[in-house]
Formats: C-alpha cells, structure tokens, sequence
C-alpha cells in the first residue's frame, strides 16, 4: 500500500462525509482536476483504503426490526474458519469478528421480531458443529454510527 498524502486524506474526509459527491465537487474543494480526483479515487480502491460505496438501508424498512449482537463461544478457536463458512449462509448475519475476550465470535444479526430471533439462535446458530453456548444482547437504539475520522493535517 503506497503512502497516503495530505491530498488523500482531504478527499477520503470529504467523501466519509458525503459517498455521492460528485467528483467535479470534491476537485473543486480540494483545487484540483476531476481527473485527479478520479484517478486518486481509483487508486485508493484498488489499495483497498477505500473499501465499498454502496448505500446503507434500514433494516426496520425491510422488516427486521430487532438488531442483536451475539457472543459465541466455540469448542475450539481453531474452528473458526468452519464456522465461518456456516455463518455465511446465514443472510441476517451482518457482521462476524474474530475475538479476543469473553466470545470467540461477535456476531451482528438482524431478526423480524423475538419467534424469528429464537429459531435464528436455537435452529441455526446452536446447530453448527463446534458452537459450544452463545449470548444475545439486543439493541434498543443505535446512537452513533459513523466512519472512522480522516485527519488533514
């Protein structure tokens, strides 16, 4: 990954603040060509800095009004890439990560309501081979959800 400059970090501030920008707009704010932009953009996806752009849609519009977190424990660490595997069939599983701490897996699932929460939990989670207990805690609200900072020096 090549080194990240000042002009960079001024258009990944000013696109985690705005992803639909056009570019015409950012190369104005930033006192360079659109071609510019264009091909700094294209270099920091193909860098992997920038990472997606597409749109963000609200669960609750699609029926899933319950957001939980589950803490799942494994039989053993090694495990994980097979679990993984598994969880990946699983479409209301938004987010998985490896950890360190109480659960070797954090997962973020979202559910229509509580019926559809328990045959998530007791039908498909515990049911994978290695998945030793999980714990669910649910979302009442989500009150900050936001990008990493990009700082211009």
């Amino acid at each position: 990954m090549e080194k990240i400059d000042k002009l960079d970090k001024k258009i990944l501030s000013i696109l985690t603040k705005n992803a639909r920008i056009p570019f015409k707009d950012v190369a104005a704010e930033c006192g360079v060509s659109r071609a510019a932009i264009h091909q700094r953009v294209q270099r920091l996806i193909e860098e992997g800095v920038i990472t997606g752009s597409g749109f963000d849609v609200n669960p609750k519009s699609l029926g899933y009004s319950t957001c939980t977190y589950v803490g799942l424990n494994l039989e053993r660490g090694s495990m994980y890439k097979d679990v993984v595997k598994q969880l990946k069939e699983i479409p209301e599983i938004v987010e998985c990560h490896f950890t360190t701490g109480t659960y070797t897996m954090l997962l973020k699932c979202y559910a229509r309501d509580n019926e559809h929460l328990m045959e998530l939990l007791n039908d498909r989670l515990q049911g994978i081979p290695g998945v030793v207990s999980t714990e669910t805690l649910i979302s009442l609200e989500q009150s900050i959800k936001r990008e990493i900072p990009v700082h211009v020096d």
